[in-house]
């Protein structure tokens, strides 16, 4: 499959583009964002200290305010996090056998494509954690009228810049669209990146969110947070709910239980997986059951909104939960 991004140069030579990234900490312009970027605010930090390129793509980090060092970025790819972006590892092929694919996602992409063209017939789109394309997203990089802006926290063939979500390098009102799939859980202040996504999108731009709740630790040091599917609505609370609901439920939560359980026992990650394995069946039981219901044993919850400026009440909580069906 070919993905389609622009490359760095694409962005440093577009006028679009050059308007619309901007330093992480200070909102001043980047000057030569493919060669050497720095701020252009002299009274910056980093006009003088300027900012690490990895394979050939801008690291635009605030370090000072992030988990991640610079002295990472000037490793191969520049990342503590060790994943298989192609998906090909015997892991990834074992967590698919074990886990299945996502049928939610693919739904949802499809639904967030026709809701973007409503708007924009050539929508511009940031992938938040897009070193690895997530399952069931493979559309948005498949057509051809929407532009994918990849950005993670390290590079691969899928991103196009290297940035912290908590302070996303890009001006107001940019995107059409944000994508981020199994990334909040790995932030330290999920609602500073949801503000940051709200702040990013224009007018009515859409947000597609899926983040785990009944998962265990699966990123080690980078894992932090996990949300109810009122949580999750509460995080996005200034986005008018188009859908949401669960996008695993308690047969995959069942399955993530067994392989960390076996982990507790000394498995190790190898042998957990293949212990794992015999009980993929358990995950066929997730097409049964009520909304509310499947949505307490969640594997994980997922919500697509659209942009607004009027956040909802905290009293509207607890109706929500209840009208969930």
């Amino acid at each position: 499959m070919g993905v389609k991004l622009q490359s760095v140069d694409e962005l440093a030579i577009s006028p679009n583009w050059k308007e619309r990234m901007r330093c992480p900490r200070c909102s001043s312009p980047i000057s030569d964002i493919h060669a050497k970027p720095s701020c252009v605010n002299y009274r910056c930090d980093y006009s003088t200290d300027g900012f690490p390129m990895v394979d050939g793509q801008p690291v635009l980090i605030d370090f000072e305010e992030s988990v991640f060092d610079r002295t990472m970025y000037r490793r191969q790819h520049g990342s503590a996090l060790n994943r298989d972006t192609t998906g090909r590892s015997l892991g990834s092929r074992l967590h698919r056998l074990t886990f299945g694919d996502n049928p939610v996602a693919a739904d949802n992409c499809q639904k967030f494509i026709e809701m973007l063209k409503q708007h924009n017939p050539h929508p511009v789109v940031l992938i938040v954690g897009g070193a690895t394309i997530g399952a069931g997203s493979h559309e948005l990089y498949n057509d051809p009228d929407i532009e994918v802006v990849g950005s993670d926290v390290f590079s691969s063939d899928n991103t196009v810049l290297v940035a912290d979500a908590h302070r996303l390098p890009f001006h107001d009102a940019t995107f059409d669209g944000v994508w981020i799939q199994a990334v909040l859980e790995h932030v330290l202040e999920p609602a500073t990146v949801a503000t940051e996504i709200h702040r990013v999108l224009k007018s009515h731009g859409l947000v597609y969110a899926e983040t785990p709740f009944m998962q265990q630790v699966h990123e080690r040091a980078y894992d932090f947070s996990r949300f109810t599917r009122s949580g999750h609505r509460w995080l996005f609370r200034k986005f008018d709910e188009i859908e949401a609901g669960a996008v695993t439920g308690p047969g995959v939560a069942l399955l993530w239980s067994i392989r960390y359980f076996s982990r507790a026992l000394g498995a190790g990650d190898k042998f957990s997986r293949l212990a794992t394995l015999p009980f993929f069946w358990l995950r066929y039981f997730d097409r049964f059951g009520k909304s509310r219901a499947r949505a307490d044993a969640a594997g994980g919850v997922y919500f697509m909104g659209r942009r607004t400026e009027r956040a909802i009440r905290p009293g509207s909580m607890p109706l929500y939960y209840e009208g969930q069906r």
